[in-house]
């Protein structure tokens, strides 16, 4: 028998726990497998032998059902690059050691573009040098929802889910002046629009907002962009728009770069903040109309309160599949989804090659965007509407929502 171990990198997510509660599931109920540890902190926690034992601390049903609708990721995370091996091969040599000594015959690490980098450098590493006693999976997790090779990611229904949520409620707000206003929502997004394309599932009910929605996949224009308002506020007092923190103007620039920090992570890509405040002195200069902007920032990562039951199903049914599979001798591979239809709904998993996965970026169809690149299709909004689905039933305590937490932490 060997031990399995988990590990999750990479921005937190109110789903990637229950990735994790199905590894735990497919461990404890596999008899080629003695314990199911979890490493802190990412890839740092395996070079640091920093280990909890999962099926000990997550030995019952309950428990691991409270773990799965747990925000956030309660093993800790890290953005850690593992280099190129043929350049630094000390540390995937200490990795496989490190393995090898705690009898770990099944690695599965969870995570967006990065962290299946990180897989895939590491089976690749193995697969090079005859290493077969290991077996590498990844489970997909992002709430940006640009993982390829699988329709879509974990995180990402619960996070549109409460983006949707937050825009049909700023509307409420929004709607009771009778005097022009705009608001302005800056919706996380580098490279991807899917979040921001999320808040048109505000609509419903009656009211029609956002109004405007622009996605970083089309070229950003200021001088459109305010002739856009000034239309919209011929129709309507009340003006909502969602923008992706990522827009980019012609030259490839993101827009209002100059108020960023131009700080990168550990992967080389920039801290984005700020488009939402500079359009709103853009609206204010061009304009001179009630204007203000709201970043969601955090918020919309971990809202464990708002979250959509078909997410955390299919998460939790990812993260064992990724298990089950590596106990079957796969390996270099991530467990993904494949929609067979909409209506009704219906996927399967599968697995899907790292190759084609890794630091590769899935972006919005730009089918899926309106010519003038304000609004959405309808295509986008079909295949948006099954992922926020469904409620969970979330424990609380003390009127407030109840977590697992892993003391060791």
């Amino acid at each position: 028998m060997k031990n399995m171990l988990v590990a999750q990198s990479g921005g937190p997510s109110a789903a990637i726990n229950a990735t994790i509660a199905g590894v735990i599931d497919a461990g404890i109920q596999s008899d080629q497998v003695e314990h199911v540890y979890g490493a802190l902190h990412g890839i740092k926690g395996v070079l640091n032998e920093n280990f909890v034992n999962l099926d000990v601390i997550c030995n019952t049903r309950e428990k691991r059902d409270l773990l799965a609708v747990t925000p956030a990721a309660a093993l800790g995370s890290c953005r850690w690059k593992l280099k190129d091996p043929k350049e630094n091969a000390e540390e995937f040599e200490e990795i496989i050691r490190i393995l090898r000594k705690n009898n770990i015959g099944y690695f599965i690490y969870t995570g967006g573009n990065d962290s299946m980098d990180t897989v895939y450098k590491l089976s690749a590493y193995c697969e090079e040098h005859g290493i077969d006693d290991i077996k590498i999976m990844g489970a997909p997790k992002t709430i940006d929802n640009d993982l390829g090779e699988t329709d879509h990611c974990p995180g990402f229904g619960s996070a549109a889910k409460f983006i949707a949520t937050a825009f049909t409620e700023i509307g409420c707000d929004c709607f009771v002046y009778d005097v022009p206003s705009v608001t302005i929502v800056e919706v996380m997004g580098r490279n991807a629009g899917w979040l921001t394309a999320s808040a048109a599932l505000a609509r419903s009910g009656g009211r029609r907002v956002p109004q405007l929605i622009y996605l970083c996949e089309k070229v950003f224009d200021e001088e459109g962009f305010i002739k856009d308002v000034e239309k919209a506020l011929e129709k309507e007092n009340n003006i909502i728009i969602a923008v992706s923190e990522g827009v980019k103007d012609a030259s490839g620039r993101y827009v209002g770069e100059e108020t960023k920090s131009g700080k990168e992570d550990a992967f080389g890509h920039q801290y984005l903040s700020g488009i939402g405040k500079y359009l709103e002195g853009l609206v204010a200069e061009k304009i001179g109309c009630k204007v203000r902007s709201v970043e969601l920032n955090i918020l919309q990562r971990c809202a464990g309160y708002m979250l959509s039951e078909t997410d955390i199903i299919e998460s939790r049914n990812l993260g064992a599949f990724a298990a089950v599979s590596a106990v079957r001798g796969e390996s270099g591979k991530m467990s993904a989804l494949k929609r067979i239809s909409n209506t009704p709904y219906q996927v399967e998993i599968g697995l899907a090659d790292l190759s084609r996965i890794a630091n590769y970026e899935k972006k919005v169809p730009l089918e899926w965007i309106n010519e003038e690149g304000n609004d959405i299709e309808e295509a986008l909004l079909d295949y948006l509407e099954p992922l926020i689905k469904g409620e969970v039933k979330i424990p609380y305590e003390n009127g407030i929502p109840k977590h697992f937490v892993i003391e060791s932490i």
